[in-house]
């Protein structure tokens, strides 16, 4: 099911939607090649609630017509679906299913287990969905060790709010590997990637 966005005042995008948009792209790759460091997207001046500006910047970037998104509830708004259809054509689908190539969550406390999402297919692993979560913060949260591509010996990450629920599913996800899903952490203007091949102790 696709939901039509109704009419209301929308927030400016990027002031550079090329330039900024490729800045935006590099710093993401960057961010999923190196897992644990924390990149400062180019992002927009302000964004609707409760997107923060950098999962704004990753939408605007990432998302096109021909690339569906899935937001969760609390992420649903009107403004938040007609800013994305305006500045991007992003269409929004109910269903995570196959189309969905990036999902958008806020609420934490809600979120559901990583298998409700498309881990890709033995032919094509690089269709699987990439999670976008906003967090409380990068860095305040409790400190869990990721080791794995991209890191040199082990990381202590501190990603405040998370549910221990996600955690015991990450595990999960990893055994699935090539197949399973990618995560982006956004708080503020900021991300750090959690790539499907980083493995997660408490």
């Amino acid at each position: 099911m696709i939901i039509t966005p109704t009419m209301v005042a929308l927030q400016p995008g990027f002031d550079d939607p090329v330039f900024d948009s490729q800045g935006v792209f590099r710093s993401v790759m960057f961010a999923t090649a190196y897992p644990g460091r924390i990149q400062t997207l180019e992002s927009p001046s302000t964004a609707p609630t409760p997107l923060s500006r950098a999962a704004a910047a990753l939408c605007l970037t990432l998302a096109d017509i021909d690339t569906p998104l899935w937001l969760d509830e609390a992420t649903a708004s009107s403004e938040v679906i007609a800013y994305l259809h305006f500045h991007c054509g992003a269409r929004i689908l109910r269903e995570p299913g196959v189309a969905v190539r990036f999902a958008v969550l806020s609420d934490l406390g809600a979120m559901p287990p990583l298998s409700f999402f498309h881990p890709g297919d033995d032919a094509y692993p690089d269709r699987s969905t990439t999670l976008v979560v906003e967090v409380q913060s990068l860095t305040e949260g409790p400190k869990r060790r990721w080791t794995g591509p991209g890191i040199r010996g082990t990381l202590e990450i501190g990603i405040a709010g998370m549910p221990e629920s996600f955690w015991s599913d990450w595990d999960l996800n990893r055994e699935l590997y090539p197949r399973g899903v990618d995560v982006v952490f956004t708080c503020d203007r900021s991300v750090l990637g959690l790539p499907r091949t980083i493995k997660v102790e408490s």
